[in-house]
């Protein structure tokens, strides 16, 4: 499955243990991960800003995302009602990249529930999925 974690996924996966990390591990090991530019952006400054990381650990995490990942692009923007303009560009890179599922823990992005053909759930609805429960 295509998959595309947004950054507050991916932010909470690389600076803690739990179940962001578990859902990382798993969508590197069993399935294809979608990332964009704005993503690995967003992604920079919320480590730098937020979790206060190391820029040497900052790039490697970047670096990491960057290996065996698919590349999308924001562009065409897509028509969802959203009204952060960076949540719109991941939604929008996630489709544009043939993601089946967007894993968000925004709860706006969330109650999308669906933007065409692109699935948005939780880390923990992914989890129970890809567990079998």
């Amino acid at each position: 499955m295509r998959v595309f974690l947004d950054t507050n996924v991916l932010a909470s996966a690389t600076a803690t243990r739990g179940l962001c990390a578990d859902v990382l591990r798993t969508a590197f090991k069993f399935h294809d991960i979608v990332v964009s530019e704005e993503l690995l952006q967003e992604l920079r400054r919320v480590l730098r800003d937020k979790f206060h990381a190391p820029e040497d650990a900052i790039a490697e995490v970047v670096w990491l995302l960057g290996q065996d990942t698919l590349a999308a692009h924001s562009s065409p923007l897509a028509d969802v009602p959203l009204k952060d303009p960076a949540d719109i560009a991941i939604v929008s890179a996630a489709i544009n990249g043939g993601a089946e599922v967007l894993i968000t823990g925004d709860k706006e992005v969330l109650a999308l529930k669906r933007a065409g053909s692109l699935e948005v759930i939780s880390p923990r609805q992914f989890w129970d999925r890809v567990r079998g429960q």
